[in-house]
């Protein structure tokens, strides 16, 4: 056989066995649901409505948009469906030490944590159930950094890719580097999840570029655990979208938003990543903007509410509409990063 068709067989294989992880992830995914619903819902696993908003004050405008949501007692945590999906068909066919035991431990990682806010919240009785902010930041932030030590001294990264100026020496400040991307793609992931299938959809879109991106690259098991995270989130999304038959929770959120961060590290493309994730990066800003205002202007908001989603939920736009709006600008977004990407490979 020629080498060009060889080549192509070879290519033609690992593509059909990347898609054939993502439909095997959505299968599995598909049958966990029954599983965790059973037990969800025994066990009332109901995600409790906060009295405090992200900008800070009480949440006045959320609570009047989402009373009626919460009457109906959703059960959280739902993310355990996905991660515990995604570590099973990776462990089992695509564990590699250059490539995807860190999002996998990483992931690991941070929906512990997050499994242990959302199980306080379950309990809790007063305001915001839950570990602490700082409590949190400084959890994961211990999971950033040792991800980020593992990065520089086990895989021996010391650089990072800049269209124009290529790659840049940084040193032992990539592990600075990796905590920061980490840390705010999770906070920012878990901030956007606030109405029914806006994260599922979102995450979908991000993991599908970037496995696109891994695959350009050469990194196949890379592409494949993002592949995976696709199938999962679809089976996720089905069951989530409105009216939601239950949340993903900080178990989801933050595990999927610590994975794509350490994939925009491993794929050296965080210079993309805030494109691709777009609306998360404008989610967060909304926040920020109203907690700033109302500390400069003596409560006063320049959003009707945060993150940015309530706003529009605020001014009259039906749940489903917002979602389905943020959906194509994060679709648009991902192309845009996607383009982005393939100019700078070549300059």
């Amino acid at each position: 056989m020629p080498s060009g068709a060889l080549h192509i067989t070879i290519l033609n294989s690992t593509l059909t066995h990347i898609l054939a992880l993502g439909l095997f992830g959505f299968a599995l995914c598909m049958i966990l649901t029954p599983l965790y619903t059973t037990a969800a819902y025994r066990w009332q696993w109901w995600k409790r409505q906060r009295s405090e908003a992200w900008n800070g004050g009480e949440a006045t405008v959320y609570n009047q948009l989402h009373a009626e949501k919460h009457r109906r007692n959703i059960p959280t945590m739902a993310g355990l469906i996905f991660v515990i999906t995604i570590s099973i068909v990776t462990l089992l066919t695509n564990l590699r030490r250059s490539e995807t035991w860190l999002p996998l431990a990483g992931m690991a990682a941070s929906a512990f944590i997050g499994l242990i806010d959302d199980l306080i919240n379950i309990r809790g009785t007063n305001g915001i159930a839950g570990l602490r902010a700082k409590t949190k930041f400084i959890l994961y932030s211990l999971v950033a950094l040792a991800g980020g030590w593992w990065f520089y001294s086990k895989l021996g990264v010391t650089h990072i890719y800049i269209p124009g100026f290529h790659e840049v020496y940084i040193g032992i400040f990539v592990i600075l580097l990796f905590w920061f991307v980490v840390v705010a793609t999770a906070n920012s992931v878990n901030i956007t999840d606030g109405l029914d299938g806006l994260a599922g959809g979102l995450l979908t879109t991000s993991f599908s570029v970037y496995a696109i991106i891994c695959a350009v690259q050469g990194k196949y098991a890379l592409a494949a655990f993002c592949m995976t995270a696709v199938g999962a989130l679809l089976s996720y999304t089905w069951f989530n979208i409105y009216p939601a038959r239950f949340f993903m929770g900080d178990v989801g959120a933050f595990a999927l938003g610590t994975a794509l961060g350490i994939i925009a590290m491993q794929t050296n493309t965080v210079y993309v990543l805030p494109i691709i994730g777009a609306v998360y990066v404008i989610e967060t800003g909304s926040v920020i903007i109203n907690r700033m205002s109302r500390k400069l202007r003596n409560g006063k908001k320049v959003f009707l509410s945060s993150p940015l989603h309530h706003h529009f939920e605020a001014l009259g736009w039906p749940e489903a509409k917002v979602t389905m709006r943020f959906w194509i600008l994060g679709q648009i977004s991902g192309v845009i990063g996607l383009v982005v990407f393939l100019i700078g490979k070549y300059y």
